[in-house]
């Protein structure tokens, strides 16, 4: 479905539970009629469209969350490294290199 007719379903929805709400529960307790009971069936389907687009918009959130993660990688700090200190010694005909 596109996101606008997400967005029109939505709408309804809230209308739907907006005046539903009015009726007591001694009168839902009751026998309905058809025309009421289509009421309820649309008020049913429409809160689980509401439900859908939550799910979808919070899964679309999650991935903008991962993919914003993803770019902000944590850097590597610059270490400043150790020069080897390195003497060169005469032993005999020969230079022995002692690094430390």
């Amino acid at each position: 479905m596109s996101q606008s007719r997400l967005s029109t379903i939505f709408t309804s929805a809230l209308l739907a539970t907006a005046i539903l709400p009015g009726a007591s529960p001694a009168a839902l307790a009751q026998v309905l009629n058809p025309a009421d009971r289509n009421a309820l069936v649309r008020q049913n389907e429409l809160q689980v469209l509401e439900n859908r687009l939550r799910r979808q918009q919070y899964q679309q959130q999650q991935q903008q969350f991962r993919a914003q993660d993803r770019e902000v990688a944590p850097q590597r700090p610059d270490v400043q490294q150790m020069q080897p200190t390195c003497q060169l010694r005469r032993s005999g005909s020969r230079f022995i290199s002692t690094c430390r």
